[in-house]
C-alpha cells in the first residue's frame, strides 16, 4: 500500500509517517516508481507506536517495542528491552502517584518537596505536550 492509504488506515497523516521514517521507526521501502510502499506489518508498527504514545510514552521509548515486532515477535512487549521500558514507566507512575497521595493527605498545604514535585509534574506535562504538538502527533 502507498503512504496515503497507510496514513488513512492508521488514523494519522503522511507527514507523521515520514517523520517516523526519518527517525528509523518505519522502514523506508520504495517501489520501482519511487513511491513509498508499505504492508500490514507496517500498519501494526504504527498502531503500536500510537498506542504507546497515547499512554504517555515518548517516541524514542517506543523503539524497543517496534524493534521487537520487526524481529518477528507476536507482540511488541515480548522482548526484554520492551519490558525494561515498561518497568521504568511504571516506576515513574508510581513516583507520581506517591506525590499525589501526599497532596491528598494535606489539602490546602504545599507538600514538603513542592518544588521538586512541581518540577516533576511540569516536566512530565511539558514532555507529553511536546509529544502531542510535534509533527509526529497530529
Amino acid at each position: 500500500m502507498r503512504i496515503g492509504e497507510l496514513a488513512g488506515r492508521a488514523g494519522t497523516t503522511t507527514r507523521t509517517l515520514r517523520y517516523y521514517e526519518s527517525r528509523g521507526l518505519l522502514p523506508a521501502r520504495r517501489a520501482e516508481n519511487g513511491y513509498r510502499t508499505y504492508d500490514e506489518s507496517d500498519l501494526r508498527l504504527i498502531q503500536q507506536i500510537r498506542t504507546l504514545q497515547d499512554f504517555g510514552f515518548d517516541l524514542e521509548e517506543t523503539r524497543p517495542f517496534v524493534d521487537c515486532l520487526r524481529a518477528g515477535h507476536p507482540a511488541g512487549d515480548a522482548c526484554p528491552a520492551s519490558l525494561a521500558v515498561y518497568r521504568r514507566k511504571l516506576g515513574e507512575l508510581d513516583a507520581l502517584i506517591d506525590q499525589l497521595r501526599g497532596v491528598r493527605r494535606s489539602p490546602g498545604r504545599r507538600p514538603d518537596a513542592s518544588r521538586s514535585s512541581r518540577s516533576t509534574w511540569t516536566t512530565t506535562r511539558t514532555s507529553r505536550a511536546a509529544t502531542r504538538c510535534c509533527p509526529c502527533r497530529p
